[in-house]
């Protein structure tokens, strides 16, 4: 292992997140806008759905293979170089109509891709001196999120197949990248194979503790609502008259930056129960912003929804992850953060996405039309970086029929009044039942 103060190592490591993440917000921000845009609607289900497939089984491919038998930078390398190559074949498939094989490709990458978001804390926590530095080395992932974003709306990929073809040229770059991280050897090599290890069964037996169940139901039952924002959200704004909604949600991740680095204090004053609500709250806000500012497309409602994202996303996930290493023993904290990924990442957001996906083809029946009226009345232009740049605030829809739009947009009303309404539900439930004291910050009393 290498020295952990070195300069160098932390600047790999800085540049594994940014790439990391960057290949991920290529492509997932705005992929319904893309599959919609290209004939493929009928899969945005199932292509975001392969995300939380994959969310449930790294926990077993990491305990089995990356803990005991290889290095994690040499695994992480290969898996990127075979689900960047999956990436790069989605564009041909997509422009032949072959759903598919597209759905195929989407979750042959997301099943390598999503160990690789363990294995790189793994590297990261193994190859720093103090962990306290991680949310530094952390927080390039968010920027490499950004950065993505701008980039594809910059370019007006925003609906382009050609952002597949980035994100797997990401992945490529970053797999070879990996192969000069610094060597990490198997944390369990050596060690006897347990399943009950591999199964997380250890972490399971701290839902005999009535709190740490609360925290667990609770937070896999409000990922379904979560999962509406993820996967609707770039048809929505698109809809709404939001010209690169890529670079538009960039926005949420700028404030999850400055929420990112205040957590310690907020975490000190309010305590786990606080920040968890509120970040429950936050997505109940967001979703009402949402509903009622579809009728009349009233721009602020919906950019302060997007810029919500930095509370909605750090009270909830990262206080979350927070909450149960403290929870977790020593000895099965590994375990313990899988767990909530399985949980939330994996089961909540996978029954997510389907219902969102069903509600939104049952829900929204005019989105197509409308989409296809704001397409037909759209002048093809070629902007220069400047004026794509500013196209991140350019919101405006051309002449599109009024009854068409007002219909379209009473019906986008009612499709997020429905997971603000579980959100809310699901918060009061969590006010009511969860009771911790012993996790909440050290000034926080409730």
């Amino acid at each position: 292992m290498e020295n952990a103060s070195s300069p160098a190592v932390t600047s790999r490591l800085s540049v594994m997140m940014f790439l990391q993440f960057f290949l991920w917000g290529a492509w997932f921000v705005s992929l319904g806008a893309c599959l919609d845009a290209n004939g493929l609607a009928g899969i945005i289900g199932a292509a975001y759905g392969s995300a939380p497939i994959a969310a449930i089984i790294a926990p077993l491919f990491l305990g089995l293979v990356a803990d005991r038998f290889f290095p994690s930078e040499r695994v992480m390398g290969v898996l990127l170089l075979i689900g960047g190559a999956a990436m790069l074949a989605v564009p041909g498939f997509a422009a032949k109509g072959d759903e598919g094989m597209v759905k195929g490709l989407f979750l042959a990458h997301m099943l390598c891709y999503m160990p690789t978001l363990g294995l790189g804390n793994s590297i990261a926590f193994a190859n720093i001196s103090d962990q306290s530095k991680f949310p530094a080395l952390r927080v390039w992932g968010t920027i490499g999120w950004i950065v993505a974003g701008l980039i594809t709306g910059f370019l007006g990929w925003s609906t382009s197949l050609n952002m597949f073809t980035l994100a797997g040229a990401s992945s490529l770059l970053l797999g070879v990248f990996s192969f000069f991280l610094p060597h990490t050897p198997p944390p369990a090599k050596g060690q006897p194979l347990k399943l009950g290890s591999i199964f997380m069964l250890d972490a399971f037996k701290l839902l005999a503790k009535p709190a740490f169940l609360v925290f667990i139901v609770c937070s896999t039952l409000v990922c379904i609502p979560l999962a509406y924002y993820y996967s609707t959200t770039s048809i929505f704004l698109s809809d709404m008259g939001f010209h690169q909604p890529a670079s538009s949600m960039s926005i949420g991740q700028m404030s999850e930056i400055i929420f990112m680095l205040l957590i310690p204090f907020f975490f000190r004053k309010l305590g786990v129960k606080l920040m968890i609500l509120i970040g429950m709250l936050a997505w109940v806000l967001r979703y009402v912003l949402f509903a009622f500012g579809a009728p009349d497309q009233v721009v602020w409602m919906l950019f302060i929804a997007i810029a919500l994202h930095g509370i909605c996303y750090d009270f909830f996930f990262v206080t979350g992850f927070i909450y149960a290493d403290k929870k977790a023993p020593a000895t099965v904290r590994s375990q313990v953060q899988s767990m909530l990924v399985f949980f939330t990442q994996g089961v909540g957001m996978f029954i997510g996405y389907k219902i969102a996906d069903a509600k939104m083809k049952a829900g929204v029946p005019d989105h197509a039309a409308l989409a296809a009226a704001i397409k037909d009345a759209s002048p093809v232009q070629e902007l220069s970086f400047a004026r794509q740049l500013g196209q991140m605030f350019s919101v405006g829809l051309p002449e599109v029929d009024a009854v068409l739009l007002s219909s379209a947009s009473l019906q986008w009303k009612a499709f997020w009044l429905l997971p603000a309404g579980m959100a809310a539900v699901i918060a009061v439930i969590f006010f009511i039942a969860f009771w911790d004291k012993s996790a909440d910050g050290g000034d926080a009393k409730h």
